[in-house]
């Protein structure tokens, strides 16, 4: 019995080790496979640069070194599981095999860009295989055959002394040709990029082949960019705070660029932007439809034909902010002699549903003198916010220009059962706008569920009441009206008076004032910028980040040093604020994180933007040296 158990305990050792033996064969060949198949192949070539069949295994450790030094190279970006790569990858590697006995040799090289996801990031690598063609750092997209024959014809040309580059279809501009440029294109794609950021870098290729097709519209549609870095002066000009930052342009005339960032959506938003948005009127029906439009105001031309002075312009204007206004023509006599306009003339049309006896319904264009799309635009701006309207979510920037903003939030309903209901509140707020003693307020109405995210800044949203009361200051600041009385025109006009008098405190979003802030980091929050920053003499290194940007994390440990390295300074504060959770002067905004700004003795009208260079302790130190006159560093690196 002894014996037949030990035969069997023998019996399974030998299947254990049968079995380990063959996992670790079977895990040997599918690491083989991991590697493309090609690790016995693979040699280390004199700079040590690890080569697959001719074909140089990059990473982000070597990419600089082994890439953005050659003369010219051919990268493949791939992911191992992609049938395409593997498809590609004999003819890649017989291709790059013949181009080493070129004279002179004609490197290729590769990117395993699941791995290094870093430099697919940065080069704008959104499927596999991507090729791209470097010729000493600058990229340009590989545009031939994917054949061992054709990837070398191709190549061979690339590296020929006679090549030239193609032809830039994106225009490059600086502050002596700015002007002059943008000022004569009908419509112009701006962007303002920083040549070490990885966004632009990503966009960069989108951008170039959007222009391609651009270009080809009748008329062309121009697609720029302007280098930030030594463009200073446009930067502060257009007030751009981060990268890539980008606008339309209209015979020089700046709009928010609010569409995609890749090649084929950027191009069908300019062919959208390029598209007239004025509308003729050629029917008096059309004509009274067009005025009698409930949700918005009206804008209409009245012209004896396309010859008409005033009619060019106003196409013009109107294609240069169709985001904003709804522009109909019409030649008519008839619609001239009913609404009582004289020829060549423009009316602007408010809502019928915002008429009132303490203001007119329409607003006519009498300037004859010095007719230019700038009075026009002036004009509009003057009128397009009846004396109390509905805030309208798609243009509510309407509403901010310069004077302080008061808006009543409730239920709006204009539906036949509820608008006198709309109306009756909407009639209460016009007794006090109508006030001479606010003519530099501008009211709204709002509808309490469009707009519940201003409600929950203001911290309304809990109330309970059925009105709730917001104003917004020159600043953009918040202030909220007491909500433990009902609405009323008398506590309207009280919580008026009360901003008035300087009465009332803004609300500030903010996280907790954090109890233990001995770190070297400052942390700053919302209820404690004024003091920590805007009324210091010290001089503040701000960092605005998002807890989950990928970016702020990388530079944290950096941030951290350059803190010790200024803890015991008399004059420079290294601090940080979630950009995310706090409220920002209006002076203090970012459009992307981490953005660094350097507040010299609270200064936040002069605020100086870190915005060249790595974010190395060094780089940081250099630029706060050359910035202020710090004292009692340390170096703790």
């Amino acid at each position: 019995m002894k014996i037949f158990t030990f035969l069997m305990l023998l019996s399974l050792s030998l299947s254990s080790v049968l079995f380990v033996k063959a996992d670790e064969e079977a895990n040997t060949v599918e690491d083989t496979d991991s590697q493309d198949g090609n690790q016995e192949d693979a040699t280390a070539g004199d700079d040590g640069v690890i080569e697959e069949e001719g074909v140089l295994v990059l990473t982000k450790e070597n990419f600089q070194d082994a890439a953005l030094t050659k003369d010219i190279i051919l990268v493949e970006f791939y992911a191992p599981w992609c049938g395409h790569c593997k498809t590609l990858a004999p003819n890649y590697a017989k291709a790059a095999q013949k181009l080493k006995d070129n004279d002179p040799p004609i490197p290729l090289g590769k990117v395993d860009a699941t791995v290094h996801r870093e430099l697919g990031e940065e080069y704008g690598v959104s499927g596999f295989p991507t090729l791209k063609v470097f010729r000493k750092g600058k990229v340009y997209d590989y545009e031939g055959p994917r054949d061992e024959a054709g990837i070398i014809k191709y190549m061979q040309g690339q590296a020929s002394p006679s090549w030239k580059p193609p032809p830039e279809v994106v225009v490059s501009l600086n502050k002596d040709n700015f002007d002059t440029f943008v000022n004569s294109q009908p419509l112009v794609l701006l962007e303002f990029y920083a040549p070490w950021c990885g966004h632009c870098k990503k966009l960069g290729p989108e951008l170039q082949k959007a222009a391609k097709e651009l270009v080809k519209e009748d008329p062309p549609i121009v697609i720029a960019i302007v280098d930030a870095v030594h463009q200073g002066d446009l930067v502060k000009r257009f007030q751009v705070t981060g990268y890539p930052t980008m606008f339309v342009m209209r015979y020089g005339v700046k709009y928010e660029y609010e569409g995609p960032r890749d090649a084929v959506g950027i191009a069908k938003y300019m062919r959208q932007m390029a598209k007239p948005t004025s509308v003729e009127l050629t029917t008096m029906k059309e004509v009274k439809d067009y005025i009698d439009y409930q949700d918005d105001l009206s804008v209409v031309g009245f012209f004896s034909g396309e010859d008409d002075p005033m009619y060019q312009l106003y196409v013009d204007t109107a294609n240069a902010i169709n985001e904003e206004y709804r522009f109909g023509y019409t030649f008519l006599e008839e619609a001239r002699k009913l609404y009582e306009v004289s020829t060549s003339n423009i009316v602007l049309f408010h809502s019928k549903r915002y008429h009132s006896k303490y203001e007119p319904g329409r607003f006519v264009f009498d300037e004859k003198v010095n007719v230019t799309f700038d009075t026009l635009l002036v004009w509009l701006q003057r009128h397009d916010v009846p004396l109390v309207g509905q805030m309208i979510d798609s243009v509510f920037e309407r509403w901010f220009r310069g004077q302080a903003v008061v808006i009543v939030f409730y239920g709006l309903d204009w539906s036949l059962d509820h608008k006198d209901d709309t109306q009756f509140w909407r009639h209460r707020i016009l007794e006090v706008a109508s006030d001479p003693e606010y003519k530099d307020y501008t009211f709204a109405i709002a509808d309490e569920d469009e707009f519940g995210k201003f409600l929950v800044d203001l911290g309304l949203d809990d109330s309970g009441n059925e009105i709730n009361v917001g104003l917004y200051d020159t600043k953009k600041r918040r202030y909220a009206m007491d909500t433990d009385d009902e609405f009323s025109v008398e506590g309207l006009r009280e919580f008026l008076q009360d901003f008035k008098d300087g009465n009332l405190k803004p609300v500030i979003k903010s996280q907790p004032k954090p109890k233990d802030n001995d770190g070297p980091v400052r942390i700053i929050v919302g209820n404690t910028f004024d003091k920590e920053v805007r009324q210091t003499e010290k001089n503040v290194l701000l960092e605005i980040y998002a807890p989950w940007c990928g970016h702020c994390k990388k530079l944290e440990p950096v941030y951290k040093k350059l803190g010790k390295k200024y803890k015991d300074s008399d004059s420079v504060v290294i601090a940080k604020i979630d950009g995310t959770a706090n409220d920002l002067p209006m002076e203090v905004q970012a459009e992307g994180f981490p953005t660094l700004f350097l507040v010299k003795g609270g200064d936040l009208e002069n605020l100086i933007k870190f915005e060249g260079g790595e974010r190395t302790v060094a780089s940081l130190s250099a630029f706060i040296e050359e910035n202020t006159t710090a004292s009692q560093t340390k170096d703790e690196l």
